[in-house]
Formats: structure tokens, sequence, C-alpha cells
């Protein structure tokens, strides 16, 4: 915002300026803080947004919550980016690359401008370590990424070739973070698979580093100013984590928060308001009733094994009604793991079942195929039998969202009415994971029946699709599911560079995940987000038209709105501030025409 000074000829004249320039700055003051900005005292621009997930860990080999995956693509940069508006492959670190005829030899070419945020510069040698740890110590938060890459070699110091043992359909865009050398080289992979807590400040050489966290508060982070890809215009991000979604709303409406997830009933009552923006974002995620398919040790109900009861109960879950009930309408009735509305270019990787695969509400269906299956109730307590004893099955709803608790209401009664015993239970992620890579005795042996959780995946669907690979049970795995056909068409994808057959083959996979129901997908959520117009501008949209506003090209983009695009709440403020300047000015020009003197006039 631009400030009018006056400059002093008198000191009658010095003390009116005064007053007048403290009086419009505690005023901005009182604008800022009303818009989430810093107070003029800080002396920084500082966008904090509000979460109501939180971060599980800032080591990335360790965390799986999306808060923190979010984080760490803030603070490191990626050999690859994307376009935000189409999802493309552009230029990171990497500026340009090619690859061999067969694609299994791909060569990157650094960029020469890239330093750590400790002054070091980042070389092909901490690319080559980067995706040598990985491989090399098999780091599972990223082998889904370097699946089939054989090793990486720094050529000189802005060269790196990469080796494959075949083809990959997504070489641009794995998404590991770059680590630096001189740092990472002293962890041992152990410790950083298992306990290495990588606590703030953290070295990257991302737009933004993490030099504050305190866990269910909030995640500090300061802008890069030397960041080759253009200084943040913002100089902190603050991400605030809340427990209550009112308490986020309230503050959101105080512009203690610039964007937040807002619940249904609060959006649209913002909708239309003066100085705040409303979104239905589409993003790249869904939401499942997982289950314990575990062929091995388990501690979860052996029905869930066989696929035929699986089966079953998508005929017993309504999809639509909880889109419109638990979501409030804000959700899509879901088919396959990957998202509408989320894909387009160069194609649409969602697939639809036919209207004779289609899977309706139809409990008698239900009934009829669990009957069929041999889960009938042999001594008529109103319980289906397995072995001889009631069903009874373990439903976790995780926390982290009041819709999954009010969808897992809806299922707990739809499986109650085909004959099941449910056991309905809210639980934190903490404690839904540790039932899901649950050990005895070093030995992995899961301990769930049922959850409703959700999944967010990446620009591309590799990674959503790779969650229920056989490879990854005890891993991100949390179905414990294996297919051997699934399996293999995975390999398959992942090594097709033609976008159609790649997509062909993506559908099949999703078809089979729909008819064995390892998960039973729900619904693809719309992100209800709110966002602050008045005080801040810059917002980007990823993918365009309709996609999330909560992302790095925003916090790269966004910056304080002017005076002029100032609207909204802040109106009233910056009426006063006109006021406060008009009265002044009255003042000035009585004292000039006493002969004090006229005051010169410039833009601060």
């Amino acid at each position: 915002m631009r400030v009018r000074s006056y400059r002093r000829t008198f000191i009658t004249l010095g003390v009116i300026a005064i007053l007048v320039t403290g009086l419009i700055w505690g005023l901005a003051g009182a604008l800022a803080a009303d818009s989430g900005s810093p107070t003029p005292q800080s002396g920084k621009v500082v966008l904090q947004f509000g979460w109501y997930e939180n971060i599980d860990s800032l080591n990335p080999f360790i965390g799986y919550a999306s808060s923190a995956w979010s984080v760490y693509f803030e603070n490191y940069d990626t050999l690859v980016n994307w376009d935000a508006a189409t999802l493309q492959p552009v230029p990171g670190v990497a500026k340009s690359w090619e690859h061999s005829a067969d694609g299994t030899v791909w060569t990157f070419h650094l960029r020469k401008d890239v330093t750590f945020q400790d002054g070091t510069p980042l070389t092909a040698n901490d690319v080559a370590f980067t995706f040598n740890y990985v491989v090399d110590n098999d780091m599972g938060n990223f082998t889904t990424y370097t699946n089939s890459l054989k090793h990486t070699t720094a050529i000189d110091d802005y060269t790196v070739q990469m080796t494959f043992s075949k083809a990959k359909s997504s070489v641009l865009q794995m998404l590991v973070p770059i680590l630096p050398e001189h740092l990472w080289s002293k962890i041992s992979p152990k410790a950083a698979a298992n306990s290495f807590q990588n606590l703030p400040p953290i070295v990257g050489s991302g737009p933004f580093q993490v030099v504050e966290w305190k866990k269910d508060e909030y995640c500090r982070l300061v802008a890069n100013k030397k960041y080759w890809g253009g200084a943040p215009k913002i100089d902190e991000l603050i991400y605030r984590f809340y427990t209550n979604q009112d308490t986020m709303v309230q503050d959101f409406k105080q512009g203690a928060i610039a964007w937040a997830n807002i619940p249904e009933a609060q959006f649209a009552a913002l909708q239309g308001t003066p100085g705040f923006g409303t979104l239905k974002a589409h993003n790249d995620y869904f939401e499942e009733l997982g289950m314990n398919c575990y062929a091995g040790p388990s501690k979860g109900h052996p029905a869930l094994k066989d696929p035929k009861f699986r089966h079953a109960l998508n005929w017993a879950i309504d999809r639509t009604a909880i889109a419109n009930v638990a979501y409030g309408g804000a959700a899509i009735p879901a088919t396959g793991m990957l998202p509408s509305g989320y894909w387009a270019t160069p194609v649409d990787y969602h697939w639809e079942p036919s209207a004779d695969q289609r899977y309706t509400f139809d409990l008698a269906k239900a009934r009829q195929e669990l009957d069929a299956a041999g889960y009938t109730d042999t001594n008529g307590d109103g319980i289906r039998d397995y072995k001889g004893k009631p069903i009874t099955l373990r439903l976790w709803a995780v926390a982290e969202k009041a819709e999954y608790t009010r969808a897992a209401k809806l299922i707990a009664g739809w499986l109650r009415e085909i004959g099941l015993k449910i056991q309905l239970q809210t639980v934190d992620d903490g404690a839904a994971s540790a039932g899901m890579y649950n050990m005895e005795n070093g030995v992995f042996t899961p301990d769930y029946d049922l959850f409703v959780w959700g999944w967010t995946g990446d620009p591309d669907p590799g990674f959503l699709l790779s969650v229920l690979l056989t490879s990854q049970i005890n891993s991100w795995s949390d179905s414990a599911w294996s297919n051997a056909e699934y399996d293999k068409l995975f390999k398959q994808q992942d090594s097709e560079l033609d976008p159609v057959k790649r997509r062909d083959i993506v559908w099949r996979m999703q078809q089979i995940v729909y008819d064995q129901t390892p998960y039973l997908v729900l619904v693809y959520p719309l992100a209800l987000q709110a966002y602050n117009t008045s005080a801040w501008q810059g917002w980007v949209n990823q993918p365009a038209p309709n996609g999330t506003l909560e992302n790095q090209w925003t916090y790269l983009k966004l910056h304080p709105a002017t005076a002029k695009s100032t609207g909204g709440g802040a109106n009233w403020i910056v009426a006063v501030v006109v006021a406060v300047v008009v009265v002044a000015i009255a003042v000035v020009v009585l004292l000039v025409r006493k002969g004090r003197g006229r005051p010169a006039v410039e833009e601060a």
C-alpha cells in the first residue's frame, strides 16, 4: 500500500504530519491485522494459512501426512517442476533434459544459480546423492517414484545422468526432494527411515525454509530471498493448526488467517461476502472405506480377506447419500481411485464404470451376495456368522475431518441392516496408523477391520495407484491387499510412454479395485476454500480453472493487495484513513493561510 507523507517545513506542520502519518500507519496496521498481514512493527509481510491436519514429521523419509508433504516441497526443490494450470512438467532445478531412444537413459542439465539455504551451491553431486540414497537404501516413501531406476551419476557439476532398467512414463514427475549431500551424508539410512527428526532450521533449496515448528500449534517458514525461481513476495509463511473447525472459521473471518478449508454450513454463509473469495476446488484425492485384506498374520476379521464378502458390501453403501449428507453436497460420488475433474491434459485418467458394472445402493442385493458367499445368520440372532460366530467388525473414522465420522455413521447403519455387527469408533490418525502397521514380535500383523480415511495424490496418477501394490504392504499400503494382475499392470503403465495407452492400463487397474474392493472408494471431496481478497492478491489455481489455491505457486505469487484492489471488509478502514487525511489537509490549509508555508507532497 502506498502511504502519503508530508515533508516538514515548520515544527507545527511537522507535528501535524507525524500525527497524520501515525494515524494512517495505525489504521493500516489495523487493516493488516484484519487481513492476516503483519503489523507495521514487525516490518514483515506474513501470510498465514489455517490447517486442520497436523504435520506428523519434518523428515521426508518418515512423514506421511499431506500437510507434511506440502511443507517438504516448500523447503526442498525437485529436479523437474509442473505447470500450475496444466500440471505438465516444466523446468525445476533441471533447466532441460533429453533421453535415449529406448527411454532408459535420461540426461538432465542443471541450473547454475541454485544454492541451498545455507549458501552451499546445489550441484549434480547433490542430485545423484539424493536419488542413490533412495534407491540403494530402499527408502519406502519415495520408491514409488524411483522404481526401475538403477543408478544416478553426476557427469559434471551441472549434468546428471539416470539409468533405468526399462522405460519409465513418470520420469519427469518424480517428486523426490533434492537433499544437500554435505548434511544428509552424515545421517545413516537406518536413522533417516526410523528416528531422525530433521528439526528446524531445515536446509533445502526451495522458496521457503522451515525455521520453527510447534507441534499442534504452527509451522513457520521464512522466504528464501535468493530463490532461483524468483524471491517470494512475502517474508514469512505460517501454517496454523486447528483442532476445531469453527475456531478456524472465526479466525479466518477476523483476518488472523488468509485461507482455510471451510465446513459446508459456514462456506455457504461466506459466499458473496465482500472481501472474501470462495471456491469449490477439485483436488487429486479420494476418500474411502478401507478394509484389512492381509492374507498373512492379521488381527482383522478373516471375512475381509474374501473378495466375495468385500464385493457384497458395495451394494450396501449409498455413495450419493454420503456425498449429500456427510459432505453437505460438497463431494462427488466416486467410482475409480483417480478423481474426476482433475486430469485433462494430455488424457483424463479418471475411470467410470459402464452401466452394467456400476454398483447402486441395493441392500437386498448385498444380502443376496452375502448369502451366496456363505455368510448367513445360522442361529437367528440377526447377525451373520463366520464359522459359527457372529461377524463383528470394527469401523474406525479418522478424527482428522468431521465428514469421516458422519460418513462412518451412515455406513455403520447400512452394514447393520444387512446383518453385520459394527463397532464404530472415531480415532486419531496416530492410533489408526498404529493399528494398520501393527507388529507382533517383529512380525507385521495389522490390527484393524474397516476405516474411513482419504488419500491425496500428485500431478501424476502413479502415486495414488502405487499405494495398493503388494510391494507397499507395511509401507504406504493401508489395506495390505495383494493382486498379481494389479501389480503387473502397474509396471506396464509405469513404462508406457504413450499417454493414451497408459490411460487404458490405468483404467483397467481402477476397474480391478472397483471389483475386488480393497478400497470401497466413497467420494471425491470438493475442497471448500475461503480466501481473503481484500488483503491479498495473486491467488493461483492448481490446476486451472477450479483447482486448489493452496499450492506453491500461490505462496510464490501472493502479495498484499494495493489500496486500489482492497475491498470488502477492509473498506471501513480505508474510509477512516481517508477521513483522517481530509481533516489533516484542512488543518494544513488553515495553517498555510496563516502564513506558515505550503508543504510539498510526495509518493512514498
